[in-house]
């Protein structure tokens, strides 16, 4: 089985974020890899280690995307492509897919696992859009992944209403939840021997293909302006025995909620 992995930069959402004129402050900015992402790294090489699967990673983005996919091989990824255009500075999903699209064809895989979602936009779209793209069967949403055989693998996903089974006759796509797994921490033998592996960089022309091709000049959304959330106000903390704390809870509700 060969699998393709996606990888996202994004910025850590655990550090205070600014904003000037409707932008993000790029100053001070730390990356990551997308939580969801780093889920489907793991689940890549838990069917590496446990049913022999080989595992390529694919990234789009700047430079320092390079630091991502070595800290995939860290994790036990074999093979990494970084694909670096200028060009794709302000792409979309559906941009994003048509790069992974061109990636998907020409590496003939079994099945392709992507995280659910990034967490800076929250689109959840691209690994949808590809699979319909490449008009392939898509389970999104999944939490546990189970090889039948060659050509058959069975995944549980969070629905509506519980978890629900799906068997998939591959090639496939599936989009996986967080919390299909707990991430390994790369160990300091796979960091330092992740340093020295090859990563395949290519531009779209390397792929075999161009800006106009996958839709750089008509991106079907794009980020209009940043908005700080607006701040709660401070809670009220009553204090007292119950009989007291009830009087003032529902005094409030009464007569400056409004709601009694």
């Amino acid at each position: 089985m060969k699998i393709l992995t996606t990888v996202k930069k994004v910025v850590d959402v655990e550090l205070n974020i600014h904003l000037k004129d409707g932008v993000i402050v790029e100053d001070g900015l730390q990356y990551v890899i997308n939580a969801w992402d780093e889920s489907a790294v793991e689940a890549s090489v838990r069917l590496k280690e446990n049913k022999g699967a080989e595992t390529t990673l694919v990234s789009i983005g700047g430079g320092d995307n390079s630091d991502m996919i070595r800290r995939c091989y860290a994790m036990g990824i074999e093979k990494g492509i970084h694909i670096d255009d200028p060009a794709l500075a302000k792409a979309d999903s559906s941009i994003f897919a048509k790069v992974l699209q061109k990636v998907y064809e020409k590496g003939n895989y079994d099945l392709v696992i992507t995280g659910k979602q990034a967490q800076d936009t929250d689109s959840g779209q691209t690994g949808i859009i590809l699979a319909e793209y490449l008009g392939l069967p898509c389970v999104s949403n999944v939490i546990a992944i189970e090889v039948m055989d060659d050509k058959h693998i069975k995944v549980s996903r969070s629905g509506d209403d519980g978890t629900e089974i799906v068997e998939l006759e591959l090639p496939a796509v599936i989009t996986v939840d967080v919390s299909i797994n707990e991430p390994r921490l790369p160990q300091m033998r796979g960091i330092m021997m992740a340093k020295k592996k090859a990563i395949d960089v290519m531009d779209l022309a390397a792929l075999g293909t161009s800006p106009d091709d996958v839709g750089c000049a008509t991106p079907k959304s794009g980020i209009v302006e940043f908005m700080a959330s607006k701040m709660r106000k401070a809670g009220k903390k009553f204090e007292g025995d119950a009989a007291e704390i009830t009087a003032q809870v529902v005094n409030l509700l009464a007569n400056e909620a409004k709601v009694l």
